[in-house]
C-alpha cells in the first residue's frame, strides 16, 4: 500500500450534500462582527480499523504491557492491555504544525515507564513549511512538552520504516540520542530531551538518497542517520552507557560504535557493505549485535538483502541469512530478539509483495531458520499459521487470487516486527494497511499453527478525501487514501469491505443524487483500468463506468439531483459529461481542464465548477459552461464549495491561501455574485447537516480560522454567529479535505483528517438516533444468495420484501443454518448468533420498510464440511416465502 501522501494545496473536494429541513432563504447577514461561543463535544472515530501503514513498534523494556506505536502521517498510539486497544496520542497538534503528525521515531523509558519521546515532522523538503521537533511526555504521552529542532524531520520520507532514531540511554535516562535526516547528523540531550546539541565528534551523516535526481526534493534527500541501540552491558545504573552503535544511511560505511560514551567514534571494522542496514538489535545476554540489511532504503523497494551477526566481544561478523543472496528479491527488516530466550531471533523480508510478506525464525541466534509458510508443490503453500481477520474483514481486499498469493496476505511493507519482551507467545508487525499480532507465537516451535489477529483496534490512520451524509440510507460515505472507501452502516462498528468493483487504491471524489439518494458515483486512482464507479443501492455495491480518452486520475465527479446525469473533472484530461450511467462521455465546453465540479441539488440541469478563482456554471446538464461575473474570490485551487440542499442556486464557497483571498463566501443567485463573511478569517472546508432545533436554515460547519483561533466551527445563523466545537485537545493536525454534517442527527460533524481516519463530533448529551419501533407484521418473503466462496469462507445478500399492506417501522429476520455455519460480519443489519440460529435486525436508516418495498443486507461467514442454505426465515413469528 503506497502512502507517499503528498499535502498538496488542492485535494478531492467534498461533493456530497446533506438534506434536513427545507431552507427559507434569507438575505445574508452583515457580516460586521465576530460573535464565537464554544460548544462541548464528545469526538470519536467512525471505525475502519488500521488503514495505514505502521513503520514502528516499540516495547518498553522494564514494564509489562508497556507499548507505542508510530505512524507515517498519522501520530502515535499507546498500547491499552485492559480493552486490548491503542490509545492516540498526538490528536492535539493543530492546524499550523500539522506536520508533526508525522512520527519519525518514538523512544519508550525503561528507567522511568512514565517517560516517552516521539521525533515528529512528515517531510524533509518543502512540502512541509515547518522543521520537526523532540516531544516529551512524563504522563505516557496523555500531554507533551515540545522542543523545536533547527532542520526537518521525515515522518512520511523513503526510510521511514529503519530505526529507531530516537533511542534513550538505558542508564542514564535523561541522555537521549537523535539520528537526523538530510546530512545532519547525530544528536544528543542530557536533560532529557529540553534541549539537543550536534554530536560533531560523529563522523558521518549519511550519503544514501533513494533517487538523486528527483528534482522535488522527496526521493532526493539523504537518508541520514537510522538507528542508534545502546549496548546496555557496558553502563551501571546513574552513569552513561559506554558502548553505542549507530547505523547509518551509507552503505559502505553503515556502523560505527564509540566505546567511550559519545565521545568518539569509529567506523566498525569488517562489517559488510553493499547495503544499508534497516535495523540493529542487540542481544547483551550473549553478546550479539544482529543487523537487517536491504539494498535500498525501503518501505516499498528493495530487492536484496543479507542478515548479519556481530560479535561484540570479537568482532567476528558472521552471514546468518535464512535464504542465499541470489534467492532474495526483497530486503531484511522487522528485527527483534525474543528478550526471555535472547537465542531467538526474527526478521521480515519487508519489500516481498509478492506472492506475501516473509517472517523468518530462529532459535540459535541465527544458526538456523524457519519460514513462516513455504512451497509445498508450487503453487501451494503451507503455512505456520492462520489467520483471523473477522475484526477487519475489509483486510481480504475482496480479493480471490491464484495461488500462490493468498487474501488475507500475511502482510506488507513489514518494517516493524516486535516481539513482547515480557511475553515469548506475543508479537506485533506492522504493514502497510494495520498491525498484526499472535498470542500463540511459540506454537511455531512445537509444530502447531499460531493464529494471527489484526491488533490494530483505536489505531485510525486513513487519509480522507471527501465526506457525504446522504439524507437516506447509510449516514457515512467516504473517499479514502490507500484503501478506497467505505460505506458505514454503523459508526461503531468496523465495515465489512471496501468499496470494491473496482478497487480504487485512492478514492479522490463522492457524490449522490440529493433525491435519489441511492444513486452514488466516484472517482479515484487506479494502477489500472476506469476511474469512475457507479452504486445504484447507495454505495452497497459498484460497477465501473468507463473513462474517456486521457484520464490519468479520478479528480471531482458530480451527480444531477436526480440521478439522470453526471459531470466529471478527471485528471489528464478536460470535464466530460453524461446523461444515465457513464457509459459514454461527452467534452464539455467553456470550463478549463482539471477544475472543480459540483451540482445544483435543486435542478438536476444545473451544475456548478471552479478553477483559479473563477466560477462557472452549467444549465445544461454540464454541456456547457459560462464563467460567472463573480469577482473577489480566491486565486487559487485550494477552494471548496457546496450547493445547499433544498433550495436552487444556494452556494457556499470556502478556500483561499495566505497572503492573498482567503475565507468563506455565499451566493443566493447560483454564483452570478458572492458576498465574503468578514467574520471568518480563513475557511477551508464547507457542509451542511440537520437544521437546529427551531431554525429553518440547516446548519454549517467549517474548519477555519474565526476570531484568530483556528477550528471546527458551526453555525445555525446562515454564518452570523459561529460557535467552536472542537478543543485544543482534538485538533488532528491538518482537516482542509472535507467536512459534512449529518442530515438527520443535529450537531453530529463528520470530520476529514491527513492521518486519523474519520472524526465525527456530537454534542454533549446529543447525537442520539431514533431508536426502533414495534415489530412488523404482515407476508414478507426472502431471497438468499451466496455470491462469493472460498475455502472455510463465504459471502451471502439477503434481501428481504414486505409484501403485505402495512408499513415496517423496524425488521427483525431469523433463520438457521444446516450445517454450522457462522456469521462473521454483516453490513446493513444488526446481527447476533445463537448456535445455529442467526438474527438480523435493521440499522437506523434502512428501519422503515414500506408494503411492495424490499431491504436488503449482506454478512460474511466461516463454513465446515457443507454450506447449505437456510431452510426457512422468520419475520417475528412469521414465516416468509423464500426464494
Amino acid at each position: 500500500m503506497r502512502r507517499t501522501r503528498i499535502l498538496t494545496a488542492v485535494l478531492a473536494l467534498t461533493a456530497g450534500l446533506l438534506g434536513g429541513a427545507t431552507p427559507a432563504l434569507a438575505a445574508a447577514p452583515d457580516d460586521t462582527e465576530v460573535s464565537v461561543a464554544a460548544d462541548s463535544y464528545t469526538w470519536k472515530n467512525a471505525r475502519i480499523d488500521g488503514g495505514g501503514f505502521v513503520p514502528g513498534i516499540v516495547f518498553n523494556r522494564s514494564e509489562k504491557d508497556l507499548a507505542y506505536a508510530r505512524t507515517d502521517i498519522g501520530g502515535a498510539y499507546r498500547w491499552q492491555e485492559s480493552t486490548k486497544t491503542w490509545t492516540p496520542l498526538l490528536d492535539h497538534v493543530g492546524w499550523d504544525d500539522w506536520g508533526h503528525t508525522g512520527v519519525a521515531s518514538i523512544a519508550t523509558d525503561a528507567v522511568d515507564p512514565d517517560r516517552v519521546y516521539a521525533a515528529v515532522g512528515t517531510y524533509t523538503n518543502d512540502w512541509d513549511p515547518g522543521n520537526g521537533a523532540v516531544l516529551r511526555s512524563a504522563d505516557r504521552g496523555a500531554t507533551w512538552k515540545k522542543t523545536d529542532l533547527p532542520f526537518k524531520l521525515g515522518g512520511n520520507m523513503p526510510g521511514r520504516g529503519m530505526g529507531e532514531r530516537l533511542a534513550v540511554d538505558p542508564h542514564d535516562n535523561d541522555v537521549l540520542y537523535l539520528g537526523a535526516p538530510s546530512g545532519k547528523g547525530l544528536w544528543r540531550s542530557t536533560d532529557a530531551g529540553v534541549t539537543w546539541k550536534q554530536v560533531t565528534a560523529f563522523p558521518n551523516p549519511g550519503n544514501y538518497a533513494q533517487d538523486p535526481g528527483d528534482s522535488s526534493g522527496y526521493s532526493s534527500d539523504n537518508q541520514g542517520i537510522a538507528w542508534v541501540t545502546f549496548d546496555e552491558s557496558t553502563g551501571t545504573p546513574g552513569s552513561a552507557t559506554k558502548t553505542i552503535y549507530v547505523g547509518v544511511a551509507d552503505k559502505d560505511n553503515a556502523v560505527y560504535r564509540s566505546t567511550d560514551a559519545g565521545a568518539t567514534w569509529q567506523r566498525v571494522p569488517g562489517q559488510p557493505t553493499g547495503y544499508l542496514a534497516h535495523k540493529g538489535v542487540l542481544d547483551a545476554e550473549n553478546g550479539y549485535l544482529y543487523l537487517a540489511y536491504s539494498d535500498t532504503g525501503g518501505p516499498y523497494d528493495g530487492g536484496k538483502g543479507r542478515l548479519y551477526r556481530y560479535a561484540t566481544k570479537t568482532g567476528q561478523w558472521t552471514d546468518i541469512s535464512p535464504v542465499a543472496e541470489a534467492d532474495t528479491f526483497f530486503g531484511f527488516s522487522g528485527l527483534s530478539v525474543d528478550r526471555q530466550h535472547p537465542g531467538t531471533v526474527m526478521a521480515t523480508a519487508y519489500s516481498s509483495w509478492w506472492p506475501d510478506t516473509q517472517i523468518f525464525r530462529s532459535k540459535d541466534s541465527g544458526g538456523t531458520w524457519t519460514k513462516a509458510w513455504d512451497y509445498t508443490s508450487y503453487p501451494d503453500r503451507e503455512n505456520r499459521y492462520t489467520m483471523d481477520v473477522s475484526s477487519s474483514p475489509w483486510l481480504t481486499w475482496g480479493a480471490n487470487p491464484a495461488p500462490p498469493e493468498q487474501t488475507p496476505k500475511l502482510g506488507w511493507m513489514t518494517e516493524a516486527l516486535e516481539i513482547d519482551p515480557f511475553d515469548s507467545d506475543r508479537m506485533m508487525y506492522g504493514t502497510g494497511a494495520t498491525i498484526y499480532g499472535t498470542e500463540n507465537l511459540t506454537n511455531w516451535d512445537s509444530g502447531a499453527k499460531f493464529t494471527v489477529k489484526p491488533m490494530v483496534q483505536g489505531l485510525e490512520e486513513t487519509a480522507v478525501n471527501d465526506l457525504v451524509s446522504p439524507p437516506s440510507g447509510a449516514p457515512l460515505l467516504s473517499a479514502l487514501g490507500d484503501v478506497g472507501g467505505f460505506r458505514h452502516t454503523d459508526l461503531t462498528k468496523v465495515p465489512a469491505m471496501m468499496f470494491t468493483s473496482p478497487n480504487f487504491t485512492t478514492s479522490t471524489s463522492l457524490d449522490f443524487a440529493e433525491t435519489k439518494p441511492d444513486v452514488v458515483v466516484r472517482s479515484g486512482n487506479a494502477d489500472s483500468g476506469p476511474h469512475v464507479a457507479f452504486s445504484t443501492d447507495n454505495g452497497a455495491n459498484w460497477f465501473a463506468g468507463t473513462d474517456p480518452s486521457g484520464v490519468t486520475g479520478g479528480g471531482t465527479v458530480a451527480a444531477a439531483a436526480d440521478g439522470s446525469r453526471f459531470v466529471w473533472s478527471p485528471d489528464g484530461t478536460g470535464v466530460r459529461y453524461t446523461t444515465g450511467i457513464g457509459t459514454s462521455w461527452s467534452a464539455s465546453s467553456g470550463i478549463p481542464a482539471g477544475a472543480v465540479v459540483e451540482s445544483d441539488r435543486v435542478d438536476p440541469k444545473t451544475f456548478y465548477g471552479f478553477e483559479s478563482g473563477k466560477f462557472y456554471v452549467s444549465t445544461d446538464g454540464g454541456a456547457t459552461f459560462t464563467a460567472s461575473p463573480a469577482t473577489g474570490l480566491p486565486g487559487g485551487d485550494s477552494v471548496r464549495f457546496k450547493a445547499l440542499p433544498g433550495a436552487k442556486g444556494d452556494i457556499w464557497l470556502a478556500g483561499g491561501e495566505a497572503g492573498g483571498a482567503y475565507g468563506l463566501w455565499h451566493s443566493t443567485d447560483g454564483g452570478t455574485t458572492f458576498k465574503k463573511l468578514a467574520n471568518v478569517d480563513e475557511a477551508d472546508t464547507i457542509g451542511f447537516g440537520k437544521a437546529a432545533p427551531g431554525a429553518s436554515y440547516q446548519t454549517l460547519y467549517t474548519s477555519a480560522k474565526i476570531g484568530g483561533v483556528r477550528g471546527i466551527f458551526r453555525s445555525t445563523d446562515q454564518g452570523a454567529t459561529w460557535t467552536r466545537i472542537n478543543d485544543d485537545a482534538h485538533q488532528w493536525g491538518w482537516t482542509g479535505a472535507a467536512i459534512t454534517g449529518d442530515p438527520r442527527v443535529y450537531g453530529r460533524v463528520y470530520v476529514s483528517t491527513n492521518g486519523r481516519g474519520v472524526v465525527y463530533g456530537d454534542t454533549a448529551g446529543g447525537g442520539t438516533d431514533p431508536g426502533p419501533g414495534p415489530e412488523p407484521t404482515g407476508a414478507c418473503a426472502v431471497t438468499y444468495k451466496v455470491t462469493n466462496q472460498w475455502p472455510g469462507g463465504f459471502q451471502a445478500d439477503v434481501r428481504l420484501t414486505n409484501t403485505g399492506t402495512a408499513t415496517w417501522p423496524n425488521w427483525s429476520l431469523s433463520w438457521a443454518f444446516p450445517d454450522g455455519q457462522k456469521v462473521t460480519a454483516a453490513w446493513n443489519a444488526e446481527y447476533g448468533q445463537s448456535g445455529a440460529t442467526v438474527t438480523a435486525k435493521n440499522v437506523g436508516w434502512n428501519a422503515t420498510v414500506a408494503p411492495g418495498s424490499s431491504v436488503s443486507f449482506g454478512f460474511t461467514g466461516d463454513w465446515k464440511g457443507s454450506n447449505g442454505r437456510p431452510a426457512a426465515f422468520k419475520l417475528g413469528d412469521r414465516t416468509c416465502a423464500v426464494s
